[in-house]
């Protein structure tokens, strides 16, 4: 088999790139297109200290000053991608905001923004991110023990607060970009009292578009908009209200039109008790839809999805001296629209319902001067409900039979006991021991046409034949720091197994069946590996090194010959080098190198011709390993600012960010296909890259 390389600039993960590809290149062109209190959140330094004595295996409270200020494509300040420099932490893709954590795929985390779970994460297919930095209050992501007052998520957990409005005075900004702008408003409606804060953001890539007489008729935009609303209702009461919405749309004349939408909302009232408890009572609402359709190159399809689901949630944090309980209970209805779509003349549809209800409870104990604790246990109960048809599948995948419960019937309840555990062992004031162990699991699956995150992905829900995906982790871990705190080190190893994950049947794709239990099979997988981190906190350099050696791999009857097999998400090795220097007050330099190794995909091993069709043929799920992906990222950031006359605070504060994503221009892999030559003799392997070397300005101004 020959392989070559093609380099391209947006590769055609799917029909929407196509217009970004149209947009970068000429026409004609081809083959070369190339601890401050924040109310009701904590921002926390996160110092060295505070990592070593935090009781939690595998939990990153992020620093995202220090996050946003990587080097990032498009000079975009990006959560999403700077979490992927952190150890046990993948891309999905070059493309993707997107993010795998210790052997798990992107579909299994939770990301959730003021309580609410955003269940798309990126723009324009990943290239940005679904979060505007300037809204972002802390962050945390949960890697390795999961608290108890967290679930639905079998591998990981991003827990988002947005930040709060200036209670004291109006503040302002804005930021230029290459493809979008920004802007943010905060303070206060009643000084002291009632404080709002309203963010919005938006590419303008669509009026470039306008500008060309080739591209005028298409369509490729996104915006999002955050707000948060503040009050201190009395010495004791706090209410929040919280919003964000984010919106995507790419049409190409009558062949594509794809757009896809989050809508997440939250109203939290906090009662404060004597001596530090608290109570949180929350109403929470989440959205994604999608609604694509495309009409080229042989294929007419039209196709949408949604998820949405309401939820009360009710929590109390109860502080007794040096320990602490977390308890609560939680509720929630979802609708779950699998698929509704129309190839052809073809219409068909899926959708079903469901009530989730979860209690927990999780306490911090200090069991002596060098031993703390902290253990929990969630109970979780998933019913899917009537109003929809359910059936029974056979061994070939056809129907066998069909239930037609009643509208709001409980169908069969999933019930999952879900305990968690972790030690934190004091050797000495330098040095500290954890182990921790902790059962998690999910009951909203994703179906990918592809190994990364796209607006044509399937979700469903656990029903009458599927049960929820169930992950059980233990790991342990050493963590040391230097006196002074310049220096912290980890070395962490875990083993993760999770059983009902989901695969696609041998032959069948996203569309192959509107009935989902008829594409997949059940089955197991295990991941596991050893992560290495060395930190800089203090100088003028700062930064970090981290390296992860990992595995991951699945077993399914009826694929693979029911062996284990590497899954598509396995790659063995990551090393992240991240560094920024201040040179002076005014200038900071940033760099990030990067490199994964190959990872696991499915390659044809022979084909067979039948009339004039040639047909592939398959021996092995996974068999066969892209080449090695790196880059090196670098950035430098000028800051200015003009005072008052009393020479106070700055009034107006500017930052130029000067970027390039890919300095020394490696075309790494993005997408393998395979291609025939025009009488089938042959078959090349060719590489499609995303990026070469991105050169990228923004302008930021703060008032």
């Amino acid at each position: 088999m020959e392989t070559s390389k093609k380099k391209i600039t947006f590769a055609p993960m799917f029909a929407g790139n196509i217009l970004l590809l149209a947009l970068l290149s000429a026409p004609g062109d081809t083959d070369t297109i190339r601890t401050e209190r924040l109310e009701e959140v904590i921002v926390t330094s996160n110092s060295a200290r505070q990592r070593l004595q935090n009781i939690q295996t595998g939990a990153e409270q992020l620093q995202l000053d220090d996050l946003t200020s990587a080097p990032q494509l498009f000079g975009e300040n990006d959560i999403m991608r700077s979490i992927q420099l952190l150890p046990g932490i993948k891309a999905e893709s070059d493309a993707s905001s997107s993010f795998q954590v210790r052997g798990g795929t992107s579909a299994q985390n939770m990301v959730l923004f003021d309580g609410a779970p955003v269940y798309n994460v990126g723009h324009l297919a990943g290239l940005f991110s679904a979060f505007n930095d300037d809204a972002l209050g802390s962050a945390t992501l949960y890697k390795g023990l999961l608290p108890a007052q967290f679930g639905g998520a079998s591998s990981a957990i991003l827990d988002i607060s947005g930040r709060t409005g200036d209670k004291q005075q109006w503040h302002g900004g804005a930021t230029i970009g290459l493809l979008s702008a920004k802007a943010t408003l905060e303070g206060p409606i009643v000084k002291d009292k009632l404080s709002m804060l309203v963010t919005a953001r938006r590419t303008y890539l669509d009026a470039f578009l306008k500008l060309s007489k080739d591209f005028k008729d298409n369509t490729l935009y996104f915006y999002d908009i955050n707000a948060k609303i503040d009050w201190n209702i009395s010495r004791r009461d706090q209410l929040f209200l919280s919003f964000f919405t984010g919106k995507d749309r790419t049409a190409i004349e009558e062949m594509v039109d794809i757009k896809w939408r989050n809508l997440t909302a939250s109203l939290k009232w906090l009662h404060h008790f004597n001596g530090g408890s608290n109570a949180q009572s929350t109403i929470l609402y989440s959205g994604y839809d999608n609604d694509n359709g495309v009409d080229f190159l042989g294929l007419n399809l039209w196709y949408k999805g949604h998820i949405r689901q309401g939820t009360f949630r009710q929590d109390f944090n109860i502080q007794m001296g040096q320990q602490e309980l977390k308890a609560g209970l939680q509720s929630s209805l979802m609708n779950v629209k699998s698929a509704e779509y129309q190839v052809l003349s073809r219409y068909e549809k899926e959708q079903r319902r469901a009530w989730e209800n979860a209690v927990w409870l999780n306490g911090t104990f200090e069991l002596g001067p060098w031993l703390t604790a902290t253990a929990g246990l969630r109970f979780n109960a998933f019913s899917p409900l009537g109003g929809s048809l359910y059936y029974d599948i056979a061994p070939d995948g056809s129907i066998d039979w069909y239930y037609n419960y009643k509208k709001n019937q409980i169908v069969r309840t999933h019930i999952t006991w879900e305990p968690r555990a972790s030690l934190n062992f004091s050797i000495s004031p330098l040095l500290n021991l954890k182990v921790a162990y902790a059962r998690t699991s999910q009951n909203i699956h994703a179906l990918r046409n592809q190994s990364t995150t796209t607006p044509f992905d399937r979700f469903t829900i656990s029903s009458n034949i599927v049960e929820p995906e169930i992950a059980d982790q233990v790991s342990a871990g050493i963590f040391a720091m230097t006196p002074d705190e310049t220096y912290d080190f980890s070395l962490e190893g875990y083993f993760r197994k999770i059983k009902n994950v989901l695969d696609y049947r041998d032959g069948k794709t996203f569309r192959s069946e509107i009935e989902i239990e008829r594409l997949v099979l059940p089955g197991e997988g295990k991941a596991y590996g050893v992560e290495l981190l060395a930190r800089k906190n203090i100088g003028r350099l700062t930064g970090w090194i981290g390296y992860t050696l990992a595995w991951s791999r699945t077993r399914i009857d009826g694929i693979n010959g029911g062996e284990w097999y590497d899954a598509n998400n396995d790659r063995r090795h990551d090393i992240n080098i991240v560094a920024q220097y201040r040179l002076s007050k005014r200038w900071t330099l940033n760099a990030a190198w990067v490199f994964n190794s190959g990872q696991a995909f499915t390659a044809p091993s022979g084909k067979y011709q039948i009339i004039d069709n040639w047909i592939y043929y398959y021996s092995e799920r996974n068999g066969y390993r892209a080449p090695d992906y790196h880059r090196l990222d670098v950035s430098a950031v000028l800051k200015s600012g003009k005072r008052n006359a009393e020479g106070g605070k700055r009034k107006v504060e500017t930052e130029w960010v000067f970027g390039i994503y890919n300095l020394y221009n490696r075309y790494n892999p993005f997408l393998i296909n395979f291609e025939d030559s025009e009488n089938g003799a042959r078959t090349r392997a060719k590489q499609y890259s995303l990026f070469g070397i991105v050169p990228s300005v923004s302008f930021n101004i703060k008032f």
